[in-house]
């Protein structure tokens, strides 16, 4: 990836940080936001100049705007290249967020978060994408195979997949969702794969992955480690 500008939202912890680090190591300039800036300071002390980092809500387009307008020109060969749209929230627990308890609050951030927030991301990167320019989003089972307890939260996150394959669709840019299956982060809380482990699952969606198999689809462990062994 060197020479190439990626974003990453939600990139101050988790999944999100971890990816920044695996972008970084295969070359390329990465844009993270986060709510708050300051806790994007240890990819900062990690990497550098290698990073830009922006404070941004992805639940507020203006917001989002800027960040995609920075990116656009924080890399050497301009434009944006990869965008994985990565911030997300959980109001509850894993498993104890039965849907008819939920408060309207919560469903209503849920969506607006990690549902609009990749519409927004997404819509506000498209005109300064490059050629051969990807869109991710990481997903679950969850937003496919329902299960107790995960109310909304599993809501937003099949409506995220929907607007990919929306934008797979209606723009000439590769989108697909990304799976790494279980992984431990505040937002899923404790078990699974540590966010280290699953995050060079993007860096290979974003290159290798054949465009054909991620465009408007789901790309999960098994693909990644059919593709990789």
């Amino acid at each position: 990836m060197d020479g190439q500008t990626a974003v990453v939202t939600g990139a101050s912890r988790g999944i999100g940080a971890a990816v920044v680090d695996e972008l970084v190591a295969a070359g390329a300039h990465v844009v993270a936001c986060a709510r708050d800036p300051d806790d994007l300071d240890g990819l900062l002390d990690r990497h550098g100049d290698a990073i830009t980092s922006v404070r941004a809500d992805v639940r507020d387009e203006f917001d989002v705007e800027r960040l995609v307008e920075i990116a656009s020109r924080a890399g050497a060969g301009g434009g944006i290249d990869l965008v994985v749209a990565n911030a997300g929230v959980y109001h509850g627990d894993p498993g104890e967020t039965p849907v008819q308890e939920e408060a309207y609050s919560a469903f209503d951030d849920h969506l607006r978060t990690n549902a609009r927030g990749v519409f927004a991301t997404f819509r506000e990167a498209v005109p300064h994408l490059n050629e051969g320019a990807r869109l991710l989003v990481p997903t679950g089972s969850i937003a496919r195979d329902a299960k107790p307890g995960i109310g909304s939260y599993a809501v937003s996150k099949a409506a995220a997949e929907a607007v990919t394959r929306a934008f797979a669709v209606d723009t000439p840019f590769v989108a697909g969702c990304v799976d790494p299956g279980q992984v431990a982060t505040d937002l899923s809380g404790p078990g699974g794969r540590d966010p280290d482990e699953v995050a060079p699952m993007f860096v290979w969606a974003a290159t290798e992955c054949p465009a054909e198999e991620l465009d408007g689809a789901v790309v999960g462990l098994r693909e990644w480690k059919s593709a990789t062994r």
